[in-house]
Parts: structure tokens; sequence; C-alpha cells
């Protein structure tokens, strides 16, 4: 399992990626990160392991379809069969979402289809969660299309909201158990063949 991973921050949930394949836990490959962001903590993380990291964005390719085109070269290149969008906070080109059809997936900080959809990120996410009084959250796994965070789900997990939570804890908590989520879906799909997803 060749893996890309697109993330626009720390890459937590990369580095349980890359984790898991160092381990055997996951019999995989990272083989290429790319970031909107040239700052981003995932890039970092890329050279440490001695993984190929790129910055893409609308900086180095001001018209989208370059930079369309140009991760689809990248993601070529690379010899990705999966595509993982670890806090990736851009939407896909065409060319790529078709290039990669049913092989691109994205983890969301909630139970989707709740708190989902533009503007329902990180932290943001949490607080929604806590202003609306729920008792638990989670985190999921879920195939990209066109549009954010509607694919089709694959996988999810709940977390408890417990009395007195603050978005902190709530935020540490998903975070968690999403990193443990990415590992087993990516595992469950490892044995498919590319081919037929």
């Amino acid at each position: 399992m060749r893996i890309a991973a697109l993330a626009s921050h720390g890459g937590s949930v990369l580095q349980a990626v890359l984790d898991a394949c160092r381990t055997r836990e996951l019999d995989g490959t990272v083989v290429l990160v790319i970031s909107n962001n040239s700052r981003a903590g995932a890039l970092a993380r890329a050279v440490e392991h001695g993984i190929p990291a790129l910055h893409l964005s609308s900086a180095t390719h001001p018209e989208p379809a370059a930079l369309d085109a140009a991760m689809v070269e990248a993601l070529e290149q690379a010899g990705a069969d999966w595509v993982l969008l670890a806090g990736y906070m851009k939407k896909l080109g065409p060319r790529v979402l078709a290039r990669f059809r049913n092989r691109i997936l994205n983890t969301h900080p909630a139970l989707l289809p709740k708190y989902g959809g533009h503007g329902f990120y990180g932290r943001r996410v949490h607080e929604a969660v806590l202003a609306a009084g729920e008792h638990e959250t989670g985190a999921t796994v879920h195939l990209v299309d066109t549009e954010y965070d509607s694919g089709p789900i694959l996988a999810q997990v709940r977390v408890p909201i417990r009395p007195g939570d603050a978005v902190h804890d709530v935020e540490e908590r998903v975070k968690a158990a999403e990193r443990k989520l990415i590992v087993a879906t990516l595992r469950e799909l490892a044995p498919r063949n590319v081919a037929s997803a």
C-alpha cells in the first residue's frame, strides 16, 4: 500500500500512519507528503522520515487547473495507491478526484453527517458539538468527493463527552480516536486490489 498524504498543518494523523508503517502494524509506505502551507509541520515530518515533501498551492500555481495538474503529476510519479487527506484544508481539483476516484480518504473529527461541511474543521467542530449539548462525538473516515465531508462513510468511532469537558478535552480525545481509526481503516483497505477499488 503506497500512501500519499496531504496535510495543511502539523500532521498528527500523518505521524500516526508513519508510526504504523514503521512498526508494521500497517503494511504500507508513505511515498509523498503534499501541503498547501509551505510552513506546515507535516512537511517537516516528511523530511525527517526521508519522504519526498512538496509545497503545492495557489502560491506555486496561481491557476487552479495548473495546480490540479501538478498535483496529479506528483501523485502519479510517487506511485500512490491511496491519497490520504490528513488535515488538508483545501478542496481537490477535478483531475485529482477523477484520477484517484474511490481512493481518496479523509478523516473528520465528528460523526458525519453531523458537524460536517464547509466551515466545520478542527476546533470549530468541537465548539459546535459542545454548544449543541451533545453527549457524544467521534471521528469519521470517508471517501472524498466534490463537496466537503460528503463522500461515502467507511468507518466511525464514537467518543463520549464527559461532564465538565472543555473544547480542548474533547479535541484531544477525538484526535486520539481519529489517529487509531485511520490506521485501522487503512489496514482494512490494504489487501484490496486497487484496480477494483
